[in-house]
């Protein structure tokens, strides 16, 4: 018992000196995520990155993405989306026709397409990444956006090595996040973006299923940005424009690129409608798919092992189409929190000709959040597990922590001289906190373990159970 107390309280605080998420920040999300909040969520899948930062003006590099991991040629069903096609993603014409994905998905700058295309059929031919086929031949789907703000793009870089690394490397679990591989030099909103990835896990009367985003985004313009639909860029606002330094017609000349994973069983077909809905999670953001952008998208299943490699006939499992509608609330909640993830962890960076992009301020978007009453309370790993043990052991804490949060929300908003509309709004959802499910001492388990089975059944009931913890101190007294 003791061994494995520490060992959980090792692993705990080892998460907690990770870079802060958004999540961390108090960025309030809906949906639940998995383990990780990753598209390593989704089994199988590893990831890995080449960064290059030199001198002045080297801010680039390489991300790989195996579906099946690195040591499986076997393909996985996919299909890809473009809503403005200012960019590239190559291999995609047989991903259309096939209905399958072969090998990795890499992303890099610009100009490096051609060499990291090439780099990904002579890694494959040295590790014998092929199937047993006598004809074998390889089109590789590598994607861009463009760094050149930041990075020397016309110095060509990115060498093969560079994608070799970015492949050998390769693992599953927890992934960086910023500054990193193809993202390393990328902007976002005009803030520093980069690359980002959430995840989000269906219940299990929905299937179970996980969809997991990761994103290279370099997008967008500082006015139109807006987290949980407050609008942090006007208030946040840019002392110099960066997008339309040349022409205030032109308001946005990034790309982003979306690597989209699930385990749900889904054909082609499927697998681009979930594509298409990556927009929405962008939308969100205040995306507008400028005339300058690439907004492309690649989404794949790795159910049904072994169909891409059939010789015969061969059962498929699919799931219906009127099923689908849980797995496109997932896509468009975990597309939107990869790309604030990517600004979260994306660090200030000056690069090619003394350019600098300053970060996303994490102090500020607090301030911004909680101006517009969308700030969600920090979480502590730690009081996390210890809160959760004391629920379960002690069926009261749960009911107590619901009658105190409702009086801590009554005096924080009469402290606040907030209108009557909203006092009564939110007495109401702290009210909620002692009914239900957290009579029978589930609310603090429920609300710091979102996998919880006993937690709550609906997103809208979850939403108003947080929505009291998060303006209540009082648990802090049973740490």
């Amino acid at each position: 018992m003791f061994i494995l107390l520490v060992c959980a309280l090792s692993v705990r605080c080892s998460a907690q000196s990770r870079p802060p998420r958004a999540r961390d920040l108090g960025v309030p999300f809906e949906g639940t995520p998995g383990p990780l909040d990753s598209i390593t969520d989704v089994a199988g899948i590893q990831v890995g990155y080449k960064t290059l930062i030199s001198g002045s003006a080297v801010r680039t590099g390489v991300t790989a993405v195996f579906p099946r991991g690195k040591d499986s040629v076997d393909p996985v069903f996919a299909g890809w989306f473009t809503e403005n096609g200012n960019g590239e993603m190559t291999g995609t014409t047989w991903v259309e026709e096939s209905g399958f994905l072969t090998g990795p998905v890499l992303i890099t700058n610009t100009h490096s397409v051609g060499v990291v295309r090439d780099a990904v059929i002579a890694w494959e031919l040295r590790h014998n990444y092929k199937p047993p086929a006598a004809d074998w031949w390889s089109l590789p789907v590598v994607a861009e956006t463009w760094d050149g703000y930041l990075n020397d793009i016309d110095g060509f870089h990115v060498k093969p090595a560079d994608a070799f690394a970015a492949m050998d490397s390769a693992h599953g679990g927890a992934i960086d996040e910023g500054n990193v591989g193809g993202g390393t030099g990328m902007i976002c909103f005009e803030f520093k973006g980069g690359t980002g990835t959430a995840s989000r896990k269906l219940a299990q009367n929905l299937g179970g299923y996980t969809v997991g985003a990761l994103v290279q985004c370099n997008f967008g313009t500082r006015h139109l940005l807006r987290v949980a639909g407050v609008p942090v860029g006007r208030e946040i606002p840019l002392n110099k424009p960066i997008w339309s330094l040349a022409n205030p017609a032109i308001e946005d000349r990034g790309s982003i690129i979306v690597v989209l994973a699930t385990d749900a069983p889904l054909l082609p077909s499927q697998l681009k409608r979930l594509a298409r809905r990556v927009t929405l999670g962008l939308g969100r953001l205040g995306s507008i798919s400028g005339n300058g952008s690439g907004d492309i998208f690649i989404a794949f299943s790795t159910a049904n092992p072994g169909a891409g490699m059939a010789e015969k006939p061969t059962r498929l499992t699919m799931l219906p189409n009127d099923r689908m509608d849980p797995l496109f609330e997932a896509t468009v909640q975990a597309v939107n929190e990869a790309v604030v993830n990517a600004m979260v962890a994306a660090k200030t960076m000056t690069g090619f000709e003394g350019h600098t992009v300053q970060r996303l301020p994490h102090d500020r978007l607090r301030e911004v959040l909680k101006k517009y009453n969308r700030l969600a309370g920090a979480r502590n790993s730690l009081k996390v597990g210890k809160i959760k043990v004391r629920a379960r052991k002690e069926p009261s804490l749960g009911r107590d922590l619901g009658v105190r949060c409702y009086w801590d929300e009554v005096a924080d908003l009469r402290k606040g001289n907030r209108d009557g509309d909203q006092l009564v709004k939110n007495q109401n959802a702290a009210l909620d906190c002692n009914t239900g499910e957290h009579r029978r001492g589930r609310f603090a388990a429920a609300r710091f373990s979102r996998y919880d089975d006993n937690g709550p059944k609906n997103t809208e009931q979850k939403d108003r159970f947080e929505q009291c913890a998060e303006r209540t101190e009082t648990f802090r007294s049973h740490v």
